[in-house]
């Protein structure tokens, strides 16, 4: 698993940002990015937050606990009027592995049954009757 200097790295440099400028992104020295991206020192718990913040990403993903680089206000949508994602995660990681296995293969099932839209229906130029 990546260290958060491999992480934060990887983040700045996906967004062709040089380190002086995520330096005066966060308002640190370019030395102080310099060494949480070397493992030298970790940023405390403020900037990891900015950090997770300006990359739109969780600090678990920062951390290196999760591969999920999802943004945390994703979690906050509603998939239905009552239920966040956050709901539904939190429901799914209640069942037991054999109704999880029944949720999968039915959500499986309804996203084989999507059919592409349809083109808008032609006008015709003949007058009707």
């Amino acid at each position: 698993m990546k260290n958060i200097g491999e992480i934060i790295t990887e983040l700045r440099t996906e967004r062709n940002m040089g380190q002086k400028e995520l330096a005066l992104l966060l308002n640190l020295s370019v030395g102080t990015i310099s060494n949480y991206e070397n493992g030298v020192h970790a940023p405390d718990l403020n900037t990891l937050s900015k950090i997770a913040d300006l990359f739109n990403v969780t600090a678990d993903y920062l951390l290196g606990r999760t591969g999920y680089r999802c943004s945390p206000k994703v979690l906050k949508e509603y998939m239905t009027t009552d239920y966040t994602v956050t709901d539904f995660i939190n429901t799914v990681v209640t069942l037991d592995p054999a109704s999880r296995t029944t949720l999968i293969s039915f959500a499986n099932y309804l996203k084989s049954r999507r059919t592409k839209p349809r083109p808008p229906a032609q006008k015709s130029n003949t007058p009707r009757e």
